[in-house]
């Protein structure tokens, strides 16, 4: 089998046209390079080398080979060095995942931005999954990263869960509710409104944890006419169908006609999570690094 360093001195020979001057360019001695290139033409099964007193001159089958073998050595250098930036986490494809609740928007947006300043040579594949999903696919490698609203039921001892700083909750109400003047609720205060989230029996994430807050004060959350898990259930709130409980980091994605009020509840956060690999490649250690440098500096902020 052809060899890369057969192409490598097959090349510099056919450009130094002598063998003393390409073996003192290769740093070898001149009978190894010999050696080298009689290997080379008899694995092609060509001569060529048209061997002369002042030197060497190619034959016509070495000047096809010169002409396709011209471009492997730099793309072969431009594949090492490629490989070496995947090492170091300085390139690559990262395919990261996030719950609705954990949108793209705060910290999660800053932090891509933060990485692909950092990291121009990588790109990032996004896509939007449930928690426990979340947990399944970075488990089976479909995934290198995920960043997960708790709780989670599901765990896996493959995945790793990195803990993010919480977010305070806020109360998302229609315009004209009759809370909207307020400057702060307690969660108690909700006790007899409409909420247009409900619990998932299988999965966490924000339901769950404002459910749980809820009944720690002795009410069910009361399940508007319409519901939704995902981030439209701000929509349905500036609908007027309810009202929601949403972490700080979705307060940008209220329209018009929605209302945020905090919550003054001492235990009203929520918590999200990196979810990684037990062995994360480079560029998803990076990530990770950067997204909790972002929650960390949204947190300073609030």
């Amino acid at each position: 089998m052809i060899s890369f360093r057969q192409i490598r001195y097959f090349l510099a020979v056919a450009e130094a046209g002598n063998l003393s001057q390409a073996a003192a360019g290769l740093f070898v001695a001149q009978p190894a390079l010999s050696r080298q290139i009689a290997a080379l033409e008899e694995e092609l099964g060509v001569t060529l080398f048209m061997r002369e007193a002042r030197g060497v001159r190619l034959t016509p089958g070495g000047e096809l080979f010169r002409a396709r073998m011209a471009g492997v050595e730099a793309e072969l250098a431009s594949a090492a060095d490629d490989t070496r930036a995947l090492a170091r986490g300085e390139a690559g494809v990262l395919r990261l995942l996030h719950s609705s609740s954990v949108p793209l928007a705060g910290p999660l947006l800053a932090a891509l931005g933060r990485f692909n300043r950092d990291v121009p040579a990588a790109r990032v594949d996004l896509d939007r999954v449930a928690s426990e999903t979340q947990v399944a696919e970075v488990a089976a490698g479909r995934a290198d990263v995920g960043v997960a609203r708790l709780p989670v039921l599901r765990r896996d001892p493959a995945v790793e869960f990195v803990p993010l700083p919480d977010e305070r909750l806020l109360v998302a109400l229609p315009a004209g509710h009759r809370f909207e003047a307020q400057p702060a609720l307690q969660l108690a205060d909700l006790a007899g409104e409409a909420f247009v989230s409900a619990v998932h029996r299988e999965r966490g994430g924000l339901a769950r944890r404002v459910t749980d807050l809820c009944l720690a004060r002795g009410f069910v959350p009361r399940m508007a006419p319409v519901i939704s898990r995902k981030t439209s259930m701000l929509t349905l709130v500036g609908a007027g169908f309810g009202v929601a409980v949403i972490p700080a980091g979705m307060a940008g994605l209220a329209g018009d006609g929605v209302r945020l009020v905090p919550l003054v509840d001492a235990d009203a956060t929520a918590a999200a999570a990196i979810l990684l690999p037990r062995q994360p490649s480079p560029l998803a250690a990076r990530f990770a690094g950067i997204c909790r440098a972002a929650w960390a500096a949204g947190e300073d902020e609030a």
